[in-house]
């Protein structure tokens, strides 16, 4: 449905126009001269405006000139009376998009409307395509998985979309919180929500944000549009990217990063779909699934006053857990064995095959990265594989020391100091990852240090910078002391 504008000083008509524009749903408002129609556009954003040619004192083509000046990007459509075409010709030039000649027939204005309505909406998709780079992701095999905690995710996305399709039609739609590491196909998960909750409506948008990369000086312009003239450079009205969304879903990636100065902005269009172009004064309206993702605890930096609470408590209502995929048994194998062949065809690579051992270090490597990790590391094991075995060191899965099977001399003493004579290399089950004499070594650092992170780096001869990108990378920030995080 649109909000309409009908201009028009025969009162019969400009009240017939209305009633008949009315009943399919659309939002009129009326008016008979060029004063109270300036009045309107004032107070009131409008998707179409219908205006008389000859006004009673007036001219309409000095509105359309007026509305594509200030950067109206809605439709216009000009009604002239029998012998005028040449104004409706200027008018057009000028920049309206459809003109009808009195005698007005309403079923014929109905018919034009829909159809500015819908180009519209097609701008709308092309403006979003232009300037969105769209992701490219192997979706079939990011939602690979047989083990109970992949299935009981997708069950939980796909009972939650189910529900939300059901509200499409009417009442609030309520906002998705996704929350995983790094890597899990929280992206994948949100395209899932939208594909099945506007399945029946195939043209729906899906707007993707990546909120970390957006400059905060410019993210309120990005999401919400603003207005001709309302900061430097600001030569023409910009549509934002809420106002894109309009009748599909908006994906905000990495809500975390999102500067809080702006949360408040965000909970009002989250909360009632209602929000403001920068240097705008009129309120707009927006009707999208607002679907989160983050790999912070939101919790609690809400706790801490990092995050606005209550825009926290708004999206976490429908929260989706996603495992990380260290935690679903022998679905890396899976993973790996359907992008391999993926992989091959699409790089024109000869078919290859993983090595015994190669799948036994898939299964046993923790994958810090999760399924993005191993999809790169397959692809580029494939484009690297002169053979047609892969090994385990194509993948960068070496040799080493596993930590489950570490043991140290001290065995009375685990947090005690360990030398390297005192590991243990358990190579009758199976290989080994330098990963994993990593990860044991910070961790015996740690522990040695209680947690200290700055001792823990002298003690293993490496700066504090680097040793903090290990712990972050092997996810190791449970044996950080608290005071030490960053």
């Amino acid at each position: 449905m649109a909000s309409i504008l009908v201009i028009e000083d025969e009162e019969n008509l400009r009240l017939s126009i209305r009633r008949k524009l009315t009943k399919p749903g659309h939002a009129v408002a009326d008016a008979a001269t060029l004063r109270q129609a300036r009045e309107h556009i004032e107070a009131t954003d409008f998707d179409i405006v219908i205006t008389d040619i000859n006004l009673a004192g007036d001219s309409g083509i000095d509105l359309v000139r007026e509305l594509r000046e200030d950067g109206f990007e809605g439709a216009i459509i000009v009604i002239t009376a029998f012998g005028t075409v040449e104004s409706a010709v200027e008018a057009m030039k000028l920049g309206a998009d459809e003109y009808l000649q009195k005698p007005l027939s309403l079923e014929e204005l109905v018919l034009v409307v829909d159809r500015a309505i819908a180009r519209r909406k097609s701008e709308r998709r092309l403006r979003l395509f232009e300037r969105l780079e769209r992701e490219k992701t192997p979706t079939t095999t990011q939602t690979l998985g047989r083990s109970d905690a992949w299935k009981n995710t997708l069950e939980l996305t796909d009972r939650l979309a189910t529900v939300l399709s059901a509200k499409s039609e009417h009442g609030e739609l309520p906002a998705v919180l996704l929350l995983g590491e790094t890597g899990t196909g929280k992206g994948v998960l949100a395209r899932r929500i939208h594909a099945i909750a506007s399945q029946n409506a195939s043209d729906a948008p899906f707007v993707h944000v990546n909120c970390s990369a957006l400059p905060a000086s410019l993210i309120e312009s990005e999401l919400f549009g603003h207005e001709k003239g309302a900061f430097t450079d600001a030569r023409a009205a910009r549509t934002g990217l809420f106002e894109m969304a309009d009748g599909g879903a908006i994906f905000l990636d990495e809500i975390g990063d999102m500067p809080i100065e702006l949360q408040s902005k965000l909970l009002l269009v989250v909360e009632r779909g209602v929000y403001r172009r920068v240097g705008g004064t009129k309120d707009r309206t927006v009707r999208a699934c607002v679907i989160a993702a983050t790999n912070q605890d939101l919790a609690a930096r809400a706790e801490t006053n990092d995050f606005r609470r209550d825009l926290y408590y708004r999206l976490s209502a429908f929260t989706i857990p996603i495992p990380p995929l260290r935690q679903r048994d022998s679905d890396a194998e899976l993973i790996a064995t359907d992008q391999l062949a993926r992989a091959a065809a699409r790089f024109a690579r000869p078919a290859t095959t993983f090595t015994p051992e190669t799948i036994d270090a898939i299964r046993r490597h923790d994958w810090p990265g999760n399924v993005r990790e191993l999809i790169n590391a397959v692809q580029r094991a494939v484009m690297l594989c002169d053979d047609h075995a892969i090994k385990p060191e194509h993948l960068g899965l070496y040799n080493g020391v596993n930590a489950a099977t570490t043991t140290t001399r001290s065995q009375d003493r685990p947090d005690g100091p360990s030398s390297s004579d005192g590991i243990r290399f358990d190579f009758d089950r199976g290989m080994h990852t330098a990963d994993e004499v990593e990860r044991t070594l910070i961790i015996q650092a740690l522990k040695h240090c209680n947690g200290n992170v700055s001792r823990a780096a002298k003690l293993i001869g490496m700066s504090r910078g680097s040793l903090r990108y290990r712990i972050d990378r092997a996810d190791l920030e449970q044996h950080v002391n608290g005071h030490n995080k960053p």
